[in-house]
């Protein structure tokens, strides 16, 4: 089989040499919200208009990451460096198209030479804006598939997982699972039949990576889950997408009609007897279906509600059987560490967070997108260099990370290595992977209330702690924010914290409380400035803390009622 993709990959290379020029044109959901189909019609028209169609192409590529900057639109002349350029009009395309044989128009130009291209490490993200997702072709020129192959000619199950192993490649939706261990869990559960499921159901505020890969690289999640299937023992797939992406939905259908074209998906996989299928469930758009047992419930037809664990979902998962579950991020990097190794991939990270992590920057930063760095890479280097600093000039105060699921970093700690231990130890977590940014304008005690309002909504309501315990919390907290909260709120809130925290059903509510958490360990002189004077004079602090309106970061008080 691998003569059928060198074939391709040969066709490939041959089409590309037939051209002088060939036109990017980013067709991701950020740039083509910005009028990137129109610019790529525009260009088309305009290299037919001049006679070019023999000498210049012109594809849709996916995700280039610099999102603040687009739409992008890249040219390759067979240089060392393409020219990029950035907030392309539709009205550009004659611009562009006359400028393929002369120098690049200066006004649109992007520069590459930059820290948020030279610094990043791309591995999930290494065909993002290169390939055309909507080709198979392409992909496999790229080196696509050739890891299936490896994988069910050349190793045996057992051998896939010991890669997987050796690359300490950790679960990237959220929790940091081995993921060599969860598929060795289920490679030994006794079942006749076994699953394997992609959970494409981001839902973070300020998360965009998963989407982005899907909507840029849909056959290196197919590869991957495929590879997977071989590992564990399972002949069915499913990828649980959000029904909000429906560009990554559209794209992901094309994908799997081509890879069964190709022998990649289907029965009787090049040439072998190893059989696998892949089917698309859409969500509703339930943040809670992206807890595991809630997104089994759903795809089996049923309310989408978590239930208690154990037994797991690696021994009793879709319609009772063992089942394996892996985010997109987790099963993109399948493909390159079964190419080239799980020694490879162990190489670059940190003792105990191995690999790279993608990140979507958001909120107060001037580059705002999508990047893809070592694990252990500092939050000064991923803000200051990468992203290039806080936007309109302004400081860092804090950076959210993990989303409702996280916490906030002052900006004291901008030195921490960005790993699961390091974040941890600061009250927060790595998450999927948002990274928000605020800068000093903004209000701690907001972006505690805006998580909470989130998370109470998206509570499923099955268990009390968190259907009722959030919307207290929230309450809490928007007293705090009208700056007419009394002590004995702030006492409430924190055993509130607690509580919910520790006698929820599912992660939604066991995390739920975190960014109050956070925001009290770091921002406490916030909380303590939005208690009303009349209130605090009810009160009696312990006279054994130090604690200040305006002062720096407190200890918790301990609050008695005055006699």
């Amino acid at each position: 089989m691998y003569e059928r993709l060198e074939e391709i990959t040969l066709a490939e290379q041959e089409v590309a040499e037939r051209y002088d020029h060939t036109v990017n044109v980013c067709m991701a959901a950020g740039c083509m919200s910005s009028q990137s189909g129109a610019i790529k019609e525009a260009i088309d028209k305009e290299v037919e208009a001049n006679g070019l169609e023999r000498w210049c192409r012109v594809r849709g590529v996916g995700c280039m990451g610099l999102c603040a900057h687009g739409p992008l639109v890249a040219v390759d002349n067979g240089k060392p460096a393409e020219t990029m350029y950035q907030y392309v009009t539709p009205e550009d395309a004659p611009a562009i198209v006359g400028s393929l044989d002369t120098a690049p128009v200066e006004r649109l130009r992007c520069p590459t030479d930059v820290p948020f291209f030279q610094r990043q490490h791309k591995i999930v993200l290494e065909n993002s804006g290169l390939i055309d997702p909507e080709r198979i072709e392409e992909y496999i020129a790229a080196d696509g598939y050739t890891a299936l192959i490896k994988a069910i000619t050349e190793m045996s199950p057992a051998e896939v997982i010991d890669e997987i192993i050796t690359s300490g490649l950790r679960g990237r939706g959220g929790g940091g699972y081995p993921t060599g261990l969860k598929w060795t869990t289920v490679a030994k559960s006794d079942g006749e039949t076994k699953y394997v499921i992609c959970n494409a159901d981001e839902g973070d505020p300020g998360a965009f990576m998963d989407r982005s890969v899907l909507e840029s690289d849909p056959h290196r999640i197919l590869e991957g889950m495929a590879i997977a299937g071989y590992a564990i023992g399972a002949s069915q797939g499913y990828i649980y997408v959000r029904g909000e992406y429906p560009l990554a939905v559209a794209r992901l259908k094309t994908a799997i009609r081509q890879a069964r074209r190709v022998n990649m998906l289907g029965s009787g996989i090049a040439g072998t007897p190893f059989a696998f299928h892949i089917d698309i469930r859409l969500g509703a758009g339930a943040f809670v279906c992206g807890e595991e047992t809630a997104l089994i419930a759903s795809i089996e037809g049923r309310r989408g509600q978590p239930r208690p664990r154990p037994p797991y979902p690696a021994e009793y998962g879709l319609w009772g059987q063992p089942t394996l579950i892996n985010n997109v991020e987790t099963l993109a990097s399948v493909a390159p560490i079964i190419r080239n190794g799980g020694a490879w991939y162990a190489g670059m990270g940190t003792a105990k967070s191995k690999g790279t992590k993608v990140f979507a920057l958001a909120g107060s930063i001037n580059n705002t997108g999508l990047i893809e760095v070592p694990m252990g890479t500092s939050l000064r280097e991923i803000i200051y260099e990468i992203g290039g600093g806080v936007s309109g000039g302004g400081k860092c105060k804090a950076i959210q990370t993990g989303g409702p699921s996280g916490g906030c970093i002052p900006a004291d700690f901008l030195d921490t290595p960005v790993d699961y231990e390091s974040l941890s130890a600061l009250g927060s977590i790595m998450g999927s992977g948002g990274m928000i940014v605020m800068d000093e304008t903004a209000s701690m005690v907001d972006v505690a209330r805006f998580f909470m309002e989130f998370c109470m909504t998206e509570s499923c309501g099955r268990c009390v702690p968190c259907r009722v315990g959030t919307v207290h919390m929230h309450n809490l907290l928007d007293k705090f924010s009208r700056k007419e909260a009394t002590p004995h709120d702030l006492v409430l809130l924190e055993k509130l914290c607690d509580m919910v925290r520790n006698t929820s059903l599912c992660g939604l509510g066991q995390t739920a409380p975190n960014p109050v958490m956070s925001t009290l360990r770091y921002f406490r002189h916030e909380y303590m400035a939005a208690i009303t004077e009349e209130a605090a004079d009810l009160f009696v602090l312990d006279p054994a803390l130090s604690v200040s309106r305006n002062g720096a970061t407190q200890r918790a008080p301990k609050l008695e009622v005055a006699s």
